[in-house]
C-alpha cells in the first residue's frame, strides 16, 4: 500500500490544466488556417486542384473561400501554393454552431461556437451525457473522443460523460459519413434519446462526408433532417478541439 501511495505521489497530477491554461500543442499541429487569397494571381488554382475534398472553391460571387467542414487539414494546399496564400496556424478553436460559419473568405473571423440558450443551460449546464455513434467512420474521430475520458483530459470533471445507451443520453456525438447501413440506425438512436436532445457532428466525415464526399454508399454526413447543434471540424479533430467545443456549448469558456 505504501508503495502505491509513493508511486501516486511521484506521478503527481496528470490531468492537463486546460482550460485554465493554454494547451501545449506542437508546431506541426494544423489548426485554423489563415487565408490570403488576394495574393493569388488570376488563373492560379493550384490550391483548389490539390484539395482532395474540394474544400477550396469559389462562392456564388466568384470569391475564393475555404470550407473547414470539408477540409481534412492535410496541408497540401499550403504546400503547392507558390504565394503562401494559405497557412495553417496552431489555433485549436474550430467548433461552430452553424454550418455556414465554417466557410471562410479572406478577412473573415471564425464565428466560434456560442453557448446554449439559458433554458438549455439549465437542463445541461451541470450534467451532459452523450451517446457516441460511429456512422461508418475510420475510427480516428472515435479514438480522439475516447481519449477525452482518460486521466489526461478527464472529461468527467466538467460533468460530461459518454454513456452506453441513448436512453441515458442527452445527445449524440456522431462521427463518420453516415453510410447507407448506418442511416436508419442513426435515426433510431436519435429517436431513442429523450427530448430535449443535442447532436454534435465530430470530424469532416460527419459534417460533409470528408474524403468520401459524393460517394453513393454514404450520405455526406449527418442528414439535414437531424438538427446539428455543434460542428467540430478536423480529420480527426484534436481532443483539445473537441473539448473546446463542448466547453463553449456549456458556457464554460468564452
Amino acid at each position: 500500500m505504501l508503495n502505491v501511495l509513493k508511486a501516486r505521489w511521484h506521478q503527481g497530477y496528470r490531468t492537463i490544466p486546460y482550460p485554465q491554461a493554454a494547451p501545449s500543442l506542437p508546431d506541426r499541429f494544423r489548426g485554423l488556417p489563415q487565408v490570403r487569397f488576394s495574393l493569388c494571381p488570376d488563373g492560379c488554382h493550384a490550391c483548389m486542384a490539390a484539395c482532395p475534398t474540394g474544400a477550396i472553391d469559389m462562392d456564388e460571387h466568384g470569391k475564393r473561400r475555404i470550407d473547414l467542414g470539408r477540409c481534412l487539414f492535410c496541408g497540401e494546399c499550403g504546400v503547392v501554393c507558390p504565394h503562401q496564400a494559405i497557412m495553417f496556424t496552431t489555433d485549436h478553436r474550430l467548433a461552430v454552431r452553424e454550418r455556414r460559419d465554417l466557410c471562410l473568405h479572406e478577412g473573415d473571423v471564425l464565428n466560434r461556437a456560442a453557448a446554449l440558450d439559458k433554458k438549455m443551460l439549465r437542463v445541461f449546464g451541470r450534467s451532459l451525457k452523450f451517446r457516441q455513434v460511429s456512422a461508418g467512420g475510420c475510427n480516428a474521430c472515435e479514438a480522439d473522443i475516447n481519449v477525452l475520458t482518460t486521466i489526461g483530459f478527464d472529461l468527467g470533471r466538467f460533468g460530461i460523460q459518454i454513456v452506453a445507451s441513448p436512453r441515458h443520453a442527452d445527445g449524440l456525438l456522431v462521427s463518420g459519413p453516415v453510410t447507407r447501413n448506418m442511416a436508419l440506425a442513426l435515426q433510431k438512436t436519435y429517436a431513442a434519446v429523450p427530448a430535449p436532445r443535442l447532436i454534435v457532428a465530430v470530424g469532416a466525415c460527419a459534417i460533409s462526408g470528408g474524403p468520401y464526399v459524393g460517394l453513393p454508399e454514404q450520405n455526406n454526413g449527418v442528414p439535414s433532417a437531424l438538427p446539428v447543434d455543434l460542428y467540430i471540424p478536423g480529420c480527426p479533430p484534436h481532443p483539445i478541439t473537441i473539448l473546446d467545443g463542448f466547453l463553449r456549448l456549456l458556457n464554460k469558456i468564452a
